[in-house]
């Protein structure tokens, strides 16, 4: 007679909840950059220099390996999903760089936030994707470092990835986004914390304590990075990278 092995639920729903969690972002992203890159050809989309192009490629190659390693997981393929962990921390390790980089090119633009509700100083704005940055990569570090807890690993990328959400949310054809101030478009990124903290409680009846600090630690870097920005010590600071990368770029 066959003995039916017990499959705890968590296990279960993992292989479907964590690939469709990352569909979403790539859906989330889409919906943000498909007029001005991905539906624009990309690489032939009309950014303003080849750095914003080396940003966007990396950026999106996140998403896409983040689909592919939950598919693997899911596919009981842990072995390719290891091997290709090491290039997904050395390629969010080039995404830290990018992504300062870039902000910095867009700050030597003078390029702030836009929208009748949202506009912002660029010296103030700069702020924003330097502390993304800093979410992130500190996230990804831990994940790195739990790579052996798989329930902490998981779920540390996933908020990590999270704090890049806001720039494409920021950018949704939406009027509820494009005519409110910042905190409306953080709230919208907030549901894949929300969400992520409905299957915790879901499917191991408490909410994980990794989901629990790391949302924690990303809204409370949100909550205070605008009124920090708009102290005269960071337009100090902004000022002096403002005229670096402009005597950089000549």
């Amino acid at each position: 007679m066959a003995t039916a092995v017990f499959e705890p639920r968590e296990s279960r729903l993992d292989r479907y909840f964590f690939p469709g969690f990352a569909l979403l972002m790539l859906a989330t992203v889409f919906l943000g950059f498909a007029r001005s890159y991905f539906l624009a050809g990309m690489f032939k989309a009309p950014l303003p220099n080849w750095l914003i192009h080396l940003h966007g490629a990396a950026f999106t190659s996140w998403i896409l390996l983040l689909i592919t390693q939950t598919s693997l997981v899911a596919a009981n393929r842990v072995d390719v999903h290891r091997k290709l962990g090491l290039v997904g921390f050395g390629l969010a390790c080039l995404m830290v760089i990018l992504g300062t980089l870039a902000a910095t090119d867009s700050l030597r633009r003078a390029f702030g936030a836009k929208g009748s509700a949202a506009e912002m100083n660029a010296k103030t704005f700069y702020i924003l994707p330097l502390t993304d940055m800093l979410i992130f990569g500190t996230l990804v570090f831990l994940a790195f470092r739990a790579r052996s807890n798989p329930p902490a690993h998981k779920r540390l990328i996933l908020v990590a990835t999270t704090a890049l959400m806001l720039a494409a949310v920021a950018r949704w054809p939406i009027a509820f986004i494009q005519h409110h101030p910042l905190w409306a478009a953080e709230l919208c990124t907030y549901g894949f914390l929300a969400l992520l903290l409905a299957y915790d409680v879901y499917t191991i009846g408490k909410v994980h304590r990794v989901t629990i600090w790391a949302s924690a630690f990303l809204i409370a870097v949100q909550r205070v990075r605008v009124p920090l920005g708009e102290t005269a010590a960071w337009h100090a600071f902004a000022t002096w990278a403002q005229n670096l990368a402009r005597t950089i770029h000549g």
